[in-house]
């Protein structure tokens, strides 16, 4: 089995430094200055574990691959990223290769079963960030990080458990899934806070905003019959934040990409998520709808992370209300 991942960030590369080093065959497809980094002198992973080096070999496109049988694709991208790259590895001749989706928010597996028939989901539980190219560092021990996986729309095959089993192997913990979008859903529940995380500075304002975000969220999936974990993943209660030394996480992955002025983020496929759902059903989400407009605001530029507050949110919350 030749994992392919497609993506080669913080949580791409924290998967392809621990399967590499576990002695199976990855292959990367990167951009930019991490490309040209990892192919000069490979990929660094900083863990409260200690540090680790791998070398494998990357590309920038799909079309650069000579895709074969038991190539394996794992998508590591995030979600505004995913149709490019769901069309380019059509395109590269990937259509009848197993895809997983190693990311956040719920849109990514729909998308993917319109062009590959074997599409999987999974949860991650990876609080990851790049140092520099080249250089990441993931926070999570005993070990870097935690799966559920399953087939999507749902079910366990023998592909989900082979997948797990070298995810194990490689050091993290995994948990099949029958029903892997439930857990994926309760993950699109906490990451509703991290454009709010990243947009506001006061953390008794963010902590606000954050749950009345949740709240109008669960209200929404309620209402149209979506199910989602009530209780976190059981790798939750094993895995925890730690300091690396000399190293401090900065933030969500939202903050990561405005800060490193990435001009996108990923806020469309998580707020935005309830924001489509509530104009598919009828259903007001005023509050996942202005953080959804203040996410342009930060991706753009036009605003500087962490520096709005109440005032700022009430004067978009009074825009989403204006007929």
């Amino acid at each position: 089995m030749r994992i392919i991942i497609y993506g080669v960030g913080a949580v791409g590369g924290t998967i392809a430094v621990q399967l590499s080093s576990a002695g199976y065959e990855v292959l990367g497809i990167a951009r930019g200055r991490q490309l040209e980094a990892v192919r000069q002198g490979g990929l660094t992973l900083h863990t409260p574990q200690g540090s680790r080096s791998a070398r494998f070999p990357v590309h920038e496109h799909p079309a650069e691959i000579g895709f074969r049988s038991g190539d394996v694709v794992f998508l590591t991208m995030k979600g505004q990223d995913t149709p490019d790259a769901l069309m380019q590895l059509k395109s590269a001749g990937a259509s009848g290769l197993p895809v997983f989706c190693f990311q956040n928010g719920v849109a990514n597996e729909p998308l993917a079963l319109r062009f590959f028939a074997d599409v999987y989901g999974a949860t991650v539980m990876l609080p990851a960030e790049m140092n520099a190219p080249g250089e990441i560092s993931a926070y999570f021990s005993p070990k870097p990080g935690g799966f559920d996986i399953g087939r999507f729309p749902s079910g366990i095959d023998g592909m989900a458990r082979d997948v797990g089993h070298a995810l194990e192997t490689a050091g993290f913990i995994v948990t099949l899934r029958e029903d892997v979008m439930a857990s994926k859903y309760r993950k699109l529940l906490m990451n509703l806070r991290n454009i709010v995380e990243a947009a506001i500075g006061d953390e008794t304002v963010r902590d606000e905003w954050s749950k009345r975000a949740r709240i109008e969220a669960e209200g929404v999936l309620r209402a149209v019959g979506i199910a989602w974990d009530q209780t976190d993943s059981a790798a939750r209660d094993i895995l925890k934040v730690t300091d690396i030394e000399g190293r401090k996480s900065s933030g969500s992955s939202t903050f990561q990409s405005v800060a490193r002025g990435t001009g996108s983020v990923e806020t469309d496929y998580l707020n935005g998520e309830i924001v489509l759902l509530g104009r598919l059903h009828g259903i007001a989400t005023p509050v996942n709808s202005a953080f959804c407009r203040l996410s342009t605001e930060l991706a753009s530029g036009r605003r500087k992370p962490r520096s709005a507050g109440d005032d700022t949110i009430h004067r978009l919350l009074a825009q989403e209300r204006a007929p």
